[in-house]
């Protein structure tokens, strides 16, 4: 039985790509190198959004088949390129709608209920929200658990739901803040102190979701 799963960011990207392609399209699955490349830094459905090129997309998807959670695909029946599909469906025996509850988590980050309903319609249909529920429970019920149930932070109405495959993240790293002397201000025209730049960055890369929120809504919505 596979044991504990640990995935780096990259690993995480890369098998989140797999799990959505072959449920949103399987015409093209399983990937080529390029596809896959491209999948993964697509602006939409990703948070965080990167650029990640064919070596590094290569050497993840080879550590994530060592690992026993991809497969890689020899030409055959017209096709010339070497392709890679995931395995996770064998090596965990999970069905459909646990796949696509786990691609949302890996591709997008801790997501509520609510969230990861709209976020996999267009890999699988829940009837309503008690029948994800489920699924994340069995998920989280498991031997070596899946998904977990992250505390309410302050100022959030919902609980969030993350995978437990990792917890490297894509994310540039943001310089911990520096607790300046009491009753000092910076001077005019000085950079801002880093807790300043510190909560820049996060309102940035939180209107950045935001947007692209909206952008899927709109596909959607086919507006």
């Amino acid at each position: 039985m596979l044991g504990p799963v640990d995935l780096s960011a990259v690993e995480q990207r890369v098998l989140g790509c797999l799990l959505e392609k072959e449920l949103t399209t399987p015409q093209q699955y399983p990937l080529t190198l390029n596809a896959l490349v491209l999948a993964c830094n697509q602006s939409s459905n990703r948070d965080p959004v990167v650029d990640l090129d064919e070596p590094t997309v290569e050497q993840a998807v080879t550590s994530v088949k060592t690992q026993g959670l991809a497969g890689f695909v020899h030409p055959s029946h017209g096709r010339s390129a070497l392709r890679f599909r995931h395995s996770l469906d064998e090596a965990l025996g999970l069905g459909t709608a646990p796949l696509a509850l786990l691609a949302v988590l890996l591709l997008r980050g801790p997501q509520t209920v609510g969230e990861l309903r709209i976020r996999t319609e267009r890999m699988v249909v829940f009837s309503d929200l008690a029948e994800l529920q489920a699924e994340l429970d069995a998920l989280a019920g498991r031997a070596e658990p899946l998904v977990v149930r992250l505390a309410r932070a302050p100022g959030q109405k919902e609980e969030r739901y993350a995978h437990l495959l990792g917890e490297a993240d894509l994310r540039p790293a943001v310089p911990a803040a520096r607790t300046a002397p009491p009753d000092v201000l910076p001077a005019p025209g000085a950079p801002p102190p880093p807790a300043l730049a510190q909560e820049v960055a996060a309102l940035r890369a939180e209107v950045a979701s935001l947007r692209r929120d909206v952008d899927d809504l709109r596909e959607q919505l086919g507006v």
